[in-house]
């Protein structure tokens, strides 16, 4: 994987994690209180924009919930249309 910048890095991981929540069922709330996180973190995560750094620990947290491999976080999309 090569990444041109890191908001593109983030772009990507912000679109996976809003994928998986969605397959998963769940409202940005419930995963932020699933994974011990504020909900204002992550919808920054999520948000097309973001320039926010991400912890390993933080990813590790929401890939937990999400029981799916944190690698998923980095594989850009192609499963969907994700903006």
């Amino acid at each position: 994987m090569h990444f041109e910048s890191d908001t593109s890095l983030y772009h990507v991981i912000g679109a996976n994690i809003k994928y998986y929540r969605e397959q998963a069922k769940l409202t940005q709330i419930q995963l932020a209180e699933q994974s011990g996180i504020s909900i204002s973190y992550l919808s920054k995560i999520e948000a097309a924009g973001c320039n926010k750094s991400l912890s390993i620990s933080v990813l590790n947290q929401i890939a937990n919930t999400l029981n799916i491999d944190i690698i998923n976080f980095f594989k850009e999309a192609t499963h969907n249309d994700i903006q």
